[in-house]
């Protein structure tokens, strides 16, 4: 039987840049390959990131959160798109992390 996995939720934008530098080498399946984690997934993953963004809503303040939650959605549309890492949908994805990083290291207006 899998052992139960629950996404770390990260409360801070410098753990948020690390959830998403993992993001670049687990993408587009995000599936734990050592074991540990069998039930991580592409549902937990995307849950920990939107989780994070809503904690960090007032930080980020409005048009920068709903900024990111529409990358966040496009990425994950990227990633199920090719599953298989076989097309540019892949790309796009991991372009779209490079853009939600500058999102969240920008300043608040």
């Amino acid at each position: 039987m899998p052992k139960p996995y629950s996404p770390y939720i990260p409360k801070g934008t410098g753990e948020l840049l690390d959830l998403l530098s993992t993001f670049m080498s687990s993408s587009p399946c995000f599936e734990d390959t050592s074991g540990y984690f069998p039930s991580m997934s592409i549902d937990t993953e995307f849950f920990a990131l939107n989780e994070a963004l809503k904690l960090m809503r007032k930080r980020l303040g409005e048009e920068r959160y709903l900024a990111a939650m529409d990358i966040s959605d496009r990425m994950r549309a990227h990633f199920e798109a090719d599953p298989e890492d076989k097309t540019d949908d892949c790309i796009a994805g991991r372009e779209l992390i490079h853009v939600l990083e500058d999102i969240l290291k920008s300043p608040r207006r």
